[in-house]
Formats: structure tokens, sequence, C-alpha cells
């Protein structure tokens, strides 16, 4: 018993251990170069919950027309009450099982702390709250805006040139689930892909950021 707990302490420590050092040690090490061009940023949204994170991009005529490929696939792009394109990354399993805490099973969580396919979450908001403690509002840089919707539009799987719709798959009338690239895991998950589109962009975030806390964290101290 005392040899099981050494080792429980050890393994606590070390994921502690780690994630300090993912949080405070930036990637990358180096901040790029930004040109300060204020009248040409783009403003995006990171949303968080307590295990997840999500981005959000504005709709506009560009972005309406850069995502048009999903408005063929039921979610309401051009509608003009939506505001906000929301996306998020994640593994399938518990992404699609667990709307709510409620429906908390144990198999998805298996599937999630072991490996999964992914999937991508997408839905259409109106307003949200920018002041809110969960939305984080990030300001691009024109070319930084178009190299993070790049990296989203190819987090898609596409057959015959089309994003694959999971079928009846949705929490809602205006929200689909997408065949998406990579695998799941709990070092490589929802968050750090959120983390990855960001340094696509041009932003730093920690080096491991496998929480929303953490990754919000460091967006804030290296940006």
């Amino acid at each position: 018993m005392k040899t099981f707990l050494r080792r429980l302490l050890a393994a606590v420590l070390f994921v502690v251990v780690a994630m300090a050092v993912g949080t405070f040690i930036p990637r990358p090490l180096f901040a790029p170069i930004r040109a300060a061009e204020p009248a040409a940023q783009r403003r995006i949204l990171v949303l968080s919950n307590p295990i997840h994170t999500d981005i959000a991009i504005p709709l506009a005529e560009d972005t309406r027309a850069a995502f048009a490929f999903l408005g063929r696939s039921g979610i309401p792009v051009a509608d003009p009450r939506a505001e906000w394109l929301v996306l998020g990354w994640g593994g399938r399993a518990f992404y699609l099982e667990t709307p709510t805490w409620a429906d908390l099973k144990p198999l998805p969580v298996l599937r999630a702390l072991t490996i999964d396919s992914s999937v991508m979450h997408v839905d259409v908001a109106g307003g949200i709250d920018e002041s809110h403690p969960a939305v984080m509002p990030l300001d691009l840089e024109a070319a930084e805006f178009q190299r993070l919707l790049a990296f989203i539009q190819t987090s898609f799987t596409r057959q015959a040139g089309e994003v694959a719709v999971v079928p009846e798959a949705g929490y809602g009338d205006n929200d689909r689930f997408f065949e998406a690239n990579g695998y799941f895991n709990a070092v490589v998950g929802c968050n750090t892909w959120a983390a990855a589109a960001l340094r696509a962009a041009g932003l730093r975030t920690g080096l491991w950021n496998p929480l929303p806390q953490t990754l919000t964290l460091s967006l804030k101290l290296f940006n």
C-alpha cells in the first residue's frame, strides 16, 4: 500500500509540474514581431468552460464566404442574426455523448483518457458578452486572422471535397458535429488543439496547455 501511495503521489506531482512548466514556458519561446495595424485587426473570442475551450470567429461577409461549406451542412452561417461562428475540436465519444455533466458515462471518459478519434463541433451565436469571465477577446492582424481560418478549415476531414457530417449528432437545432483530423487523448486534447490554432495565427501559448485555465493564463502572460 505504501508503494502504491508513493507512486500515486509521484504521478500527481509529475502532472502538476508538467502543467506548471507547460503554462509558464512560452511556445514559441521568442515573441514574433507583430505589426501595429489597429484598423486591420479582427477580434476573436476564446470561450472556456471547466474542461473545454472553443474559438469564436466573427461572422462578416468574408468569413461567411470562407465557411460557406458549413452552410451546406446545416450550420446557418448566412443567417444575419448569427454574429459568431463557434468551433471546437474534441474526442468523438466524450464530445458526442456528454452534452451535459448529467450525461457523463464511464466509456466516453475511458476513451478520453486513452485514445479516440476526433470530431469538430460547430455552432453559431448571437451577441456574446466579452466581459464575461469565461470569454477572452483577442485581436489579430489581418494575416494572423487568415492563418487562424486556414488552420481551422484544415481540421475538418473532407470526402470528395466536402466536410463529413456526423449523422444525427448535435446538441441543438443549429449545431452539428463533423469528422475531424487527428486523434484525441488526455495529453493532446481539445485545449491543445485550441492552443495550436492560436499559435498558427501567430500568438504565443504555453508549451503544453491541457486545461482551459492553463491556456487562458498563458495567453494573458505572453500576448
